[in-house]
């Protein structure tokens, strides 16, 4: 298997503000490659990252960035230009489903079910978009991940407030429709659903503490849906994938609500490789360890670049 790979660069790091939580993504695939043997190099993704490329030769990349110039099409970009075979999706569908409004958007434009959303500006009428939204909203910034700068409001002060805090984060902010319910992710894995995650916190919502710090988090897998359910959930995160064009992995969140019904939240195009992280969590619940799933994601990269080329 090592020699099938050749050199392998695992990008991590970056500028962004996950940046902390990639260095320990890029650890976890650096040191499953190590175990199996693969020659791989461990790269801190700066400005000056095409020299950092092209002062070795690579034969593959794994991406282990997460956030803006990780996961929004600039590094793909730059691999495509170099001609280097990459996990993960490619660059226009990591740079839609970076933008939460966008993303949003395509899947109403098909039909899929997603809460509805305003975007918000300094002119924005606070007392009538909290009142369309039900007086029960969550704020946040289009382009950022881990739940950074989002907060739950309820009342036009909340929201305004929050916008602000959203803005220094982004420059394009959105109000969303809370869903009150059970929170699910599914993890997509070479084009199928993996095992749904139900997510339980005892913060208001699944934010950046109780991804990578709290202790109480519960990761419910089985994730306590029916067989029916599982089904509809997987057939749908599925179809929200394909929508936006991406390939290799990805990760859907989803609300259920009181009534049961799914409701779309965003898609992840670079999900988390940490021991807190879930694809790997529902990778191992399908038969998959983490070094097979790290390799997997290879040969899928370097399968999928050589139909491209070829």
């Amino acid at each position: 298997m090592a020699c099938e790979f050749g050199r392998v660069a695992v990008l991590m790091g970056g500028t962004s503000a996950e940046r902390d939580v990639s260095l320990r993504s890029g650890s976890a695939v650096m040191a499953a490659l190590q175990r199996q043997g693969i020659d791989a190099v461990a790269i801190d993704v700066g400005r000056d990252i095409v020299a950092q490329l092209q002062s070795q030769s690579f034969d593959l990349a794994f991406i282990a960035l997460h956030g803006r110039g990780g996961e929004d099409g600039t590094i793909q970009g730059v691999l495509e230009w170099l001609q280097i075979p990459y996990t993960g999706s490619g660059v226009m569908a990591s740079a839609i489903a970076m933008d939460k409004w966008r993303t949003k958007l395509l899947w109403q434009a098909s039909g899929l079910p997603t809460p509805r959303a305003t975007l918000l500006n300094h002119q924005s009428d606070w007392q009538e978009i909290i009142q369309a939204l039900g007086f029960n909203a969550i704020v946040k910034p289009a382009h950022e991940g881990s739940s950074i700068g989002m907060r739950r409001v309820h009342d036009a002060a909340e929201l305004n407030a929050s916008f602000e805090f959203a803005r220094k984060y982004d420059g394009l902010v959105l109000a969303e429709q809370w869903v009150t319910g059970r929170e699910f992710t599914v993890a997509v894995v070479g084009g199928k659903a993996l095992p749904s995650i139900q997510l339980k916190t005892s913060h208001e919502f699944y934010d950046y503490e109780a991804k990578y710090q709290a202790n109480d988090t519960q990761y419910l897998l089985p994730s306590g849906l029916n067989e029916a359910k599982e089904q509809e959930l997987g057939e749908l995160c599925t179809s929200a994938y394909e929508l936006v064009g991406c390939s290799g992995w990805g990760r859907v969140d989803v609300m259920q609500d009181e009534q049961e019904r799914f409701w779309l939240l965003e898609i992840n195009t670079s999900p988390g490789m940490t021991d807190h992280s879930l694809v790997p969590m529902a990778a191992e619940a399908s038969g998959m360890s983490f070094d097979q799933l790290v390799a997997a994601l290879l040969t899928e990269a370097q399968s999928r670049f050589s139909g491209e080329r070829g």
